[in-house]
């Protein structure tokens, strides 16, 4: 029998890191548990997700991030994917690696890309967490979603439709917030459970014209190049908000040089505008999101039309207010 001896092996891969610091985040209430050599790394979690609490009992989706001194800012990744596997690329010293089976990811980041918190939370630590959430949790939806009197809306269109503003202007009129630009809908809800993050709301600097109190409020650049307002909603206690609703209509948001006008849709059109434009995750989770939408879509629908705030909001009261809580007589099921 050979004797013991004693080895050493080498870890050019760093599977053995030090990751000492960790943390569990809840963003749209799933458990998200993050081992990190970088307090820079659980900061820019916490603004994120630190005020957001759990709400559904899932296996945490694990993240590790590795902090390395080398390297500069991370450019613009890329974002590529094949399979299970989802692949995004700065360069050699920042990218991450996404197992959308495991919901597991691995993030290595430059110091310097660690230490701008809102790099790395829009391309990597959000663009990684967001992204395995969507493979079984939820399917996300561009739109708003606002409550009144029990009854959840969704303001879907495009970018520059006014969702934010709308959404906005409704709230502070006595509406309960959800969210502003993105609404997640939980993954087989056969009640359309609406999620949102409505920690804070993003405006572009131009709304300051619209809300004289977002006045004197940082403006920050995007990693993607666009100028906001991050507004964090606790600067507003007169504003209501909840993390989770019930959607029992869509309002598809047309702002123009319009006369103000309602249009109810059939089911098949609201469906064709919420496929449209949407991105693919995999033509597995991509039925899982088709399906969603289509039982989204058998809820009432209408075509808003509107110029100003105030006449897309009365419009939006006055849908909600006539049709009180009647929604499933309205409704439309799709063939």
């Amino acid at each position: 029998m050979l004797p013991q001896v004693e080895t050493s092996l080498l870890d050019p891969l760093q599977i053995g890191v030090s990751l000492p610091l960790s943390g569990t985040y809840y963003p749209g209430g799933f458990a998200v548990s993050l081992a990190t050599n970088s307090q820079d790394v659980l900061d820019a979690a916490a603004e994120c997700w630190g005020e957001s609490k759990q709400e559904f009992a899932i296996e945490p989706v694990q993240i590790r991030v590795v902090v390395q001194p080398e390297g500069s800012l991370s450019p613009e990744p890329t974002f590529r994917c094949q399979r299970h596997l989802l692949a995004i690329v700065g360069d050699a010293d920042n990218f991450a690696i996404a197992d959308l089976d495991r919901l597991f990811g691995f993030l290595l980041v430059s110091s310097q890309t660690a230490a701008d918190h809102r790099w790395l939370r829009w391309f990597f630590l959000e663009a990684v967490v967001y992204s395995l959430l969507a493979q079984r949790h939820v399917v996300p939806v561009h739109a708003a979603c606002i409550v009144r009197n029990g009854a959840g809306v969704l303001l879907c269109g495009s970018s520059g439709a006014g969702k934010s503003t709308l959404s906005w202007a409704c709230a502070r009129s006595g509406w309960t917030f959800i969210a502003d630009d993105c609404t997640w809908l939980l993954a087989g809800s056969t009640d359309h459970e609406a999620i949102g993050r409505p920690e804070r709301a993003r405006f572009r600097p131009d709304a300051v014209t619209l809300f004289p109190e977002l006045a004197g409020l940082i403006e920050r650049a995007r990693p993607n190049g666009k100028v906001c307002m991050e507004v964090p909603l606790k600067a507003f206690p007169e504003i209501e908000t909840e993390s989770r609703c019930t959607v029992r209509c869509l309002a598809f948001l047309d702002r123009g040089p319009f006369s103000p006008s309602l249009r109810k849709l059939a089911a098949r059109e609201a469906l064709e505008l919420l496929l449209r434009d949407r991105p693919t995750y995999g033509p597995q989770t991509d039925k899982i999101h088709e399906e969603a939408f289509r039982t989204l879509a058998s809820l009432p629908s209408h075509r808003l039309r509107y110029k100003t705030l105030m006449e897309g909001r009365n419009l939006l009261t006055s849908l909600i207010d006539r049709c009180g809580t009647a929604f499933d007589e309205l409704g439309e099921p799709l063939a």
